[in-house]
């Protein structure tokens, strides 16, 4: 009996490790700004969006890393948190505490994003993809900002934008997204 209980513990925490280290559906951004988005763009300075689901429990880790980024890159970078909220929804939906926490970080500005036609707009498809994008509207990174769905410290995507922030070229350009769909209410 011990056995089967050991066994079973084994699997689930496989099956726990394998979910958070596997990716989202990836999107494929174009390369400059897009002409139609009604998202404001920064043609003095590079402009960081993060896409997120108001309530992926993921998130949360990708909100913290925005901090810790934004903490290092002081004055040198606006960043818009795009949340998005379905389209059937009542007002305030996609106002929680994710959204409360990403509105407290200093240079960051959150904004709704009702029926995902910003994401649509930036082909992203899921929450913690993060955007990098020059003052000329030139995509400079592509991912997400964590290691691993919910996990919070280093990581490639985060370390990638501080370096191209700091003035240094980065050679990550893009790094796996790890969150929720932004396409379905998940």
């Amino acid at each position: 009996m011990a056995l089967v209980w050991i066994l079973s513990i084994g699997a689930g925490l496989g099956y726990l490790q394998k979910y958070a280290s596997t990716p989202a559906l990836d999107g494929s951004p174009s390369l400059c700004w897009p002409a139609d988005s009604q998202l404001t763009f920064d043609s003095t300075n590079v402009t960081l969006l993060v896409f997120a689901h108001p309530r992926c429990p993921c998130t949360r880790a990708t909100i913290g890393e925005l901090g810790v980024l934004m903490a290092r890159c002081q004055g040198k970078i606006r960043a818009q948190v795009v949340f998005f909220e379905p389209n059937d929804c009542e007002n305030d939906w996609a106002k929680t505490d994710l959204w409360r926490s990403a509105a407290a970080i200093p240079g960051v500005t959150v904004r709704l994003d009702k029926g995902g036609l910003e994401a649509r707009c930036f082909k992203v498809k899921s929450s913690g993809h993060a955007l990098l994008f020059d003052s000329k509207g030139e995509l400079l990174f592509s991912g997400g900002i964590t290691s691993a769905r919910g996990h919070s410290g280093d990581n490639a995507g985060r370390s990638a934008i501080v370096t191209q922030i700091t003035g240094a070229s980065s050679a990550i350009r893009k790094t796996p997204v790890f969150g929720c769909s932004l396409v379905d209410r998940e």
